[in-house]
Parts: C-alpha cells; structure tokens; sequence
C-alpha cells in the first residue's frame, strides 16, 4: 500500500495516486477511474449550485417588496424554474451517488473500481450533454413552467402564456438525465452484488453501501417513467396529439400521477443517500459503534419500498376521491416510521460517545436537526384536513427546502468536509469550517422557518408579488435575509475548501478514526484503491484504532488483531 510522507515541504502527496497518475486534460475528460469521474462530477454539481442559487438569490431579492423590487413577473417565473429546475435535476438527485458516491462506494467496497467504468464514464457525459440542454431552455425562449412542467402549461404554445420556447429543450435535458441515473443506479447494484471482497456479507457492509443501494434501486425502477412522462409530453406539445391536454381530449391529471410516481420516490433518490451518510458520519464522529445497524439497513429498503406508495398526497386538491385521498394518508404516515428509526438510532450512537465537534459532525448535527423540523412538518402535508390549507402555499415551499436542501444538501456537505482529505489528500482549516457551518445553518433556518409563517397565513406560493396590506412583507425581508447569509456562508465553504487544496495541512490515511477500507488506504488514495485484496472486519469496531500525534491521524492499535487474525469464530 502506498504509504504518506507527513513532511510538510514534500512537493509531492504520494509517490502515486489517482491525481499525478496520467496527466492532462485528456487523460480526465475520457479516464475510467471512478474516483475522477466522481471529482468531475462533483466539480460540475457544485457548478450547478451556484447557479441554481444565483436564481435563488434573484428570487428572494424580488420578493422584498410587494409590487416585486427587480423583476416583472414573466422573468420571475422563469427565474424560480430554472431555481427548481436545476437544483432538483442538476444538484440535488446527483450530488451524492454521482459525486460522493462514486468516488467512494468502489474504495469503501475493498475493490479496484465500479463493475462498468466504461458506463459510469457514458454516465457523466449523458449527464453533462443533458446539463447542457437544461440549461439551454433559458437561451431558447425561456422557461416558466415550474420544474414539475404541468400541463396543460407546459404544452401550450400560444405566446401570450409566456415565453416556454425552452420546454422541449428542457424536457430533452431531464430526458437524458435520467438516462444518466438509470446506468448509474445500475452499476451501483451490480459493483455491490458482484465486487465485494471475502468476508464483506451484507450486514457486515458500512451503512452508507445500504443507503446507495437503496438509492440506486429507485433510480432504475422509477426514472423511465418520468423519461416516458416527458417523451409523451414533449410529443404533444411538438406534434398536438391529445395525451395531457383537455383541449385535444387528453387527461392533466394524469400527467401528475405520472409525474410524482417517479418524482416521489426522487425525493428518496435525494435524502436516502443524505441518511446513509449520516449513519457513518454519526459513528465514525461519536468513536462509538453504531446502534441497531440492521435496524437502518432494513429501514432504508423500507423507505425505498413506502415510496412508490404515497405519489398521492401530492394530490389531495386535484380532484381524487376521498377513499384514495385516506389511503394516500395513511401511507405517507406510515413513511415516518422507518424515518424515525433512523433518527432514534443515531441518537442512541451518540449517547455516551466520545463526539468530535469537528465540521463533518456539526453538519450531521445541523442535519438531524433540520431533517426532524421536515419531517415533521410533512406530517401537517399528509393530514387530508390541514393539506387543504396548507397546499400550494409557501409552507409547501418551507417543508421542501427543509426536507431536500436542508436536509440532503446539508448531508451532501457534511460527507464532502468527511471525505475531502480523502479527495484531495490536503486537511482545511477546522475554524473556518465551523464559522461556515454556522453561517449555514443560520441563515438556512433564518430563511425556510419564517417561510412557514408565510404558508400558514396564507400566502401562496410561485407569486411574484403580494397585496402591501397582507403582512407578508416583514416574513419575506426576514427570509431574504436569511439567503443572503446562506450565501456568505457558502461562499465561505467554498474559499477555505479551495484553499486547503493549494496550502492546505497534508491529510493522514485516517484522520478521523474511521473503520471502514476507505480510510485504510492513503490519501489521496492510489489508482488502484489497494496494492491487494483488502480484508474485512467490523466497520463500526473502533476500539481497535489510536491517535497518533507524529502521524496526526489514527492507526492501527499495536495489542489489537487486524482483520483475518481473528479467529474463523469470529469472523
């Protein structure tokens, strides 16, 4: 195994990893190591991000006054659906199985990469090709359909409704990225099936595997219908046949059952793997060995499997009956269960743990914390008598956010400053990190909580302006506010992250006392994750780890046996 030299004037990381391997541009932009497509992916992620957060800022500056402060409607709508638009299909579903997960699932499974490199590379390029046509919407026409692209809106074509010239484009681009996620999902299945070394069983896997395979279940099974959706949708509108359109006989309502039988279970798509980073972080972070580990395995299947179940309760005011709209309730209620079980189980991890409140951790925390407010929030959403009240109106707006950025972004974060010394064999500065965490979390909450005051008294969501004399305008300054603080704070991330690359402390293989393979090999890791087969233990055994001061990292305990001693008992 390639070892670290901790001489901070050393000009060079390792002798060999994954980084100086083959060089030049060429040698990335058509490599097949995993760990550099997910880099690639998570450079083009955080591209993304900013701007999808640029929209977001211009959403939140619009609405500090109420006849609207910098846009006319027109623009505003196009604007909050290239926000949505972007952050769900560009950031979110993909940050962590694509970024994370790419660069981490292969080294923490013990092998040398993905069962189908020359796929995941389609992959990314499918996802880059479909970027591009997304976010070329704003340079055909404009788009202001929302980023659920409702019919019958999304299919007329009359220019007074707007400028929509941008939907086919965009309903091209989410087309080929789900494409993108299918093989991903994909590949993912197949590395864990097929690629775990001797002694890895499925419950002896790091909890974050179980997350990313659940994920990737639900990225196969329940993507082609939204590419069927869109394929029939971008059909109607460029030829005029008759599917969502009542005008031409067709059924709007259809197009949402379509639309959130997959975009409920992407919502798992986006917080399954957020919680699967959770669950190793809050192990690793505490020294304490996680609690009810088969308990979260199973209850990520079973979120996975609730979620195709509960697409309705999107759809309590459309129209359906009342029988179905109980049974879509019920069943959402019973998500909780499995949700809360994770939760339980990280608090029963950290209870007498010896917690590191290093940045990773304080992210976990601010997750747990933000997801619980979502989760329950949601509760409200799934009451049939509260949901008629409550739907389409900027509490809508406040649990989402809570749920999906505060909550997946936030985990995405979390796992980012967790791995980072892995990534790029460099350390950060720990005080930035926690000056940036609390920018965050501040401003995050600053910004979503006020906006459940906004749903609550009424005030709906996707307008551009609102009466002077509602009193809505003291919640939107609060929440606007609250954005630009997210801003700082994230613009402060990005500058220590950036920074530690070019002067940042050399990593140790092991900075944080984690058990699992990853961090048993150097860091940055070589090209071939490890010189041999590595060999399996108990993931969550840290007993068998020590600081060492000189190395400034933790090894291997010198009275304590190393997986493959133990006794074929134990093993």
């Amino acid at each position: 195994m390639t070892t670290l030299e901790l001489n901070p004037d050393q000009p060079k990381l390792v002798d060999d990893n994954y980084l100086n391997h083959t060089r030049g541009l060429w040698s990335w932009l058509f490599t097949l190591d995993h760990k550099r497509i997910g880099v690639m992916y998570l450079v083009a992620v955080l591209s993304s991000f900013f701007v999808g957060g640029v929209f977001a800022l211009l959403v939140r500056t619009q609405l500090l006054t109420p006849g609207g402060a910098i846009m006319s409607q027109q623009q505003y709508n196009q604007a909050f659906t290239l926000h949505g638009g972007i952050m769900v299909f560009l950031v979110i579903i993909p940050s962590i199985p694509a970024a994370l997960g790419n660069f981490v699932l292969p080294i923490m499974l013990g092998a040398k990469d993905v069962a189908f490199p020359r796929l995941n590379l389609m992959s990314f390029w499918l996802w880059i090709v479909g970027a591009l046509f997304f976010v070329g919407a704003l340079f055909s026409g404009g788009l202001d359909t929302g980023w659920t692209f409702y019919t019958p809106y999304s299919i007329d074509s009359r220019p007074e409704v707007g400028a929509m010239g941008g939907v086919i484009p965009a309903v091209t681009g989410a087309f080929i990225l789900g494409f993108a996620s299918i093989f991903t999902g994909m590949n993912f299945i197949v590395t864990i099936h097929r690629l775990r070394p001797p002694g890895m069983t499925w419950f002896r896997m790091p909890l974050f595997l179980w997350g990313i395979y659940a994920t990737a279940v639900l990225q196969v099974i329940a993507t082609p219908v939204l590419g069927i959706t869109l394929a029939l949708l971008a059909v109607e509108r460029a030829f005029g046949i008759g599917i969502f359109n009542p005008e031409l006989g067709g059924d709007p309502v259809l197009y949402q059952h379509f639309f959130w039988f997959y975009s409920h279970p992407a919502v798992y798509i986006m917080i399954l793997p957020a919680m699967a980073i959770i669950s190793d972080l809050v192990a690793v972070h505490s020294h304490r060995h996680i609690f009810g580990y088969r308990f979260i395995a199973f209850s990520s299947i079973a979120i996975a499997l609730f979620s195709f179940l509960v697409w309705g309760h999107h759809m309590f005011t459309s129209g359906q009956s009342a029988l179905v709209n109980v049974i879509f309730s019920a069943i959402t209620f019973s998500v909780a269960i499995p949700s809360a079980i994770k939760v339980f189980n990280w608090l029963a991890t950290m209870y007498k743990g010896s917690i590191s409140w290093n940045t990773p951790m304080l992210y976990t925390m601010g997750f747990i914390f933000i997801f619980t407010i979502g989760g329950l929030t949601g509760l409200h959403l799934g009451t049939l008598a509260t949901d008629v009240h409550l739907h389409d109106t900027y509490f809508v707006v406040a649990h989402f956010h809570y749920v999906m950025m505060g909550s997946a972004l936030i985990a995405m974060i979390a796992g980012l400053h967790h791995w980072w010394p892995k990534i790029t064999g460099r350390m950060y500065n720990e005080n930035w990190g926690r000056f940036g965490f609390l920018l965050v979390f501040v401003g995050f909450n600053v910004t979503f909580f006020s906006q459940f005051m906004l749903g609550s008294q009424g005030m709906p969501r996707r307008y551009a302006t609102y009466p002077e004399e509602s009193g809505f305008q003291i919640y939107h300054v609060i929440s606007s506010v609250g954005s630009y603080v997210l801003a700082v704070g994230f613009f402060v991330t990005a500058g220590y992250l950036a920074q530690s690359i070019f002067s940042g402390r050399r990593a140790p293989a092991n900075p944080w006392g984690g058990r699992s393979l990853e961090w048993q090999c150097s860091s940055p890791p070589p090209h071939d994750n490890f010189s041999e087969t590595p060999t399996v233990g108990d993931c969550y055994d840290f007993t068998v780890l020590e600081w060492k001061s000189e190395e400034e990292g933790y090894v291997w305990r010198s009275d304590s046996k190393r997986p493959g001693q133990e006794s074929p008992e134990a093993s």
